[in-house]
């Protein structure tokens, strides 16, 4: 999802929150100068309080009514009209509620003032983001680069409304043949990966029905990390975490690789730093011993950070992107290399893009230690922090791995690598590589802030246990 999308959709929340108490206390100044008795009203502290609680309120009624979505095509009239009617629902609520205990704190027609300036700030509110989000959207910033597959009378007349559409910027079309109007032609689909590329896609929308192409156009999309939407009905393909939207009256149906898209990719952004901060503080005097361990069993460095030829270590994160990768040193220096080499038929994944090295002579006796209880990738606690990776997800590969993956295998390359996954919980170096693949793949499309707790702990467990070879 786009950045200024993301910025957008989480700004209306703390914004409803202090708007929500501004108009309370907007409305209490309101009636004070109304000549009401100011010895009546609560002290300001107490009033605070009261309409922190009530902002909070109205925030988890319109969080639980889907108003903080990301991405929806719901016009702004609608948007609003559904805003009106959940802050009623919500002033209902407080007003029963106090109904009920038979006491209200103060005059009740600061809370109808209190409402009416709610609902008239929040609409402002939510007019301003919107026309906002038109300007940037005219101008660029934000939209979609989006190209459609299909060809026929159908994607001519698509095309048509998708140009209308002000999320979108449309590219241009992708078929066997050129249709019967300049609509800007592409390319053939048997090009759709070059073409991605070539002219930065975002979006791919499908509009002709062939099942096996669809199937294509999908790993392609996936390969390149874009999002992948097709016109529903026309293809048979797994419809896990779709979204259904419309465009002027067309519905779509959006096949989302993951629900780490939107809040999901917030929440697990909040997870990983509050647990990294805690790992690093909390493993810290283990970091030092390590540290003092690997300095008095061998010579080199105490972190593993650069290569035989002196480059800096680096691993593949989400969608391709390399990044510096932190480890603690388990080998002897300058023996890296060794595994393509003089090592290389000692390989027990010689079937795999990736590699272990039966009984590696490479490895220090305190690298041994580290590397059976793991503790050799806690630095990586500090690549979490940083952004870099997650507490959890797929494992993180070598470039010279990640070459030899197949164009379907680079879908567990849609998220940020994780110290730990599914993958690792179910038997590390051990498991057969389309297996990883397998259950990588199915943590990506099934992620929930549950799983992760999951693997955390039976991760834990597992290194107490000492399981890696």
């Amino acid at each position: 999802m786009k950045p200024i999308r993301l910025f957008f959709g989480v700004l209306k929340v703390p914004l409803d929150f202090i708007l929500t108490i501004v108009a309370h206390f907007i409305a209490l100044k309101f009636r004070i100068i109304q000549s009401f008795d100011a010895a009546a009203l609560p002290s300001w502290q107490n009033f605070l309080i009261f309409s922190a609680k009530s902002a909070l309120l109205l925030v988890v009624i319109l969080a639980i009514n889907q108003m903080y979505e990301l991405r929806t095509s719901r016009a702004l009239s609608r948007e609003l009209g559904k805003l009106f009617f959940l802050i009623f629902s919500w002033v209902m609520f407080i007003i029963a509620y106090y109904f009920i205990m038979r006491t209200f704190p103060f005059s009740r027609l600061v809370l109808m003032y209190a409402t009416i300036i709610t609902a008239l700030m929040l609409a402002l509110d939510r007019i301003i983001i919107h026309y906002t989000k038109q300007a940037l959207f005219h101008r660029g910033i934000g939209q979609y680069r989006v190209a459609v597959v299909g060809g026929g009378h159908f994607a001519e007349d698509f095309i048509v409304k998708l140009q209308k559409h002000i999320d979108y910027k449309y590219i241009g079309y992708i078929c066997e043949k050129p249709l019967t109007d300049d609509k800007k032609y592409l390319g053939k689909e048997t090009e759709l990966g070059e073409i991605i590329s070539r002219h930065n896609l975002d979006q791919i929308i499908q509009t002709d029905n062939h099942e096996e192409k669809g199937q294509e156009i999908l790993i392609t999309c996936r390969e390149h990390h874009i999002k992948y939407s097709f016109i529903p009905n026309l293809i048979d393909v797994q419809r896990t975490n779709i979204q259904i939207s419309t465009m002027q009256g067309v519905p779509i149906i959006e096949l989302k690789p993951t629900p780490l898209d939107g809040w999901g990719k917030i929440i697990k952004r909040i997870f990983d730093i509050v647990g990294s901060v805690i790992g690093l503080v909390a493993m810290s005097p283990l970091f030092i011993m390590s540290a003092i361990a690997i300095k008095l069993d061998s010579k080199g460095p105490i972190f593993f950070r650069k290569l035989d030829n002196g480059n800096p270590v680096l691993r593949v994160g989400q969608h391709g992107k390399l990044f510096p990768f932190y480890k603690f040193r388990t080998m002897y220096p300058h023996t890296h290399g060794q595994r393509y080499t003089t090592l290389a038929e000692n390989n027990l994944r010689k079937n795999s893009p990736l590699v272990k090295i039966k009984n590696d002579p490479r490895i220090t006796r305190v690298g041994k230690f580290l590397r059976r209880f793991s503790i050799d990738e806690l630095p990586q606690l500090w690549n979490v922090f940083l952004g870099n990776m997650s507490l959890v997800g797929p494992r993180p590969h070598f470039p010279e791995e990640v070459e030899k993956y197949s164009a379907s295998d680079k879908f567990v390359l849609e998220i940020k690598p994780g110290i730990t996954g599914i993958s690792q919980i179910s038997g590390r170096s051990d498991l057969d590589f389309r297996e990883e693949i397998r259950l990588d793949t199915y943590y990506i499309q099934n992620w929930s802030l549950d799983l992760d707790i999951k693997i955390l702990f039976k991760t834990v467990f597992a290194v107490l246990r000492g399981y890696r070879e």
